[in-house]
């Protein structure tokens, strides 16, 4: 099974002539199996760092060491360019509810998205 995905990450990567940045982001997809079943919030507060890895997908470190990705719902335009965002929340989670905006390089507001489930992963060690 992770040929598999091996495999398909390559033909992916094959097909289009991305940055080196985005080439690194994409093989990273690939090595990441998910753990049980996606949850719709996670706590602000456990919210250690995240790592933006196309303009659809973003993981958050959490502390404790668990991975949550979230799959947004579309294509945020310029978020895998920039790999910034920002968020606000009323309540202590983040949830598939909400929304994030991507933020650029100036410190300008870009687009807003909005997320999707999250989902526990491994990421390989490799």
């Amino acid at each position: 099974m992770r040929t598999m995905i091996a495999m398909t990450a390559m033909a992916l990567l094959i097909g289009c002539a991305p940055g080196q940045r985005q080439t690194a982001n994409r093989v990273a997809l690939a090595e990441a199996w998910p753990i049980g079943h996606p949850v719709s919030c996670v706590a602000t507060s456990a919210i250690d760092h995240t790592r933006v890895r196309d303009s659809r997908t973003i993981d958050f470190y959490m502390t404790g060491r668990k991975v949550y990705r979230n799959q947004l719902q579309n294509i945020c335009p310029s978020l895998g360019f920039e790999e910034s965002f920002s968020y606000s929340t009323s309540i202590s989670r983040l949830c598939s509810v909400d929304l994030i905006t991507v933020l650029n390089t100036s410190g300008i507001r870009g687009p807003t998205c909005g997320l999707g489930q999250f989902q526990e992963i491994e990421i390989s060690s490799r």
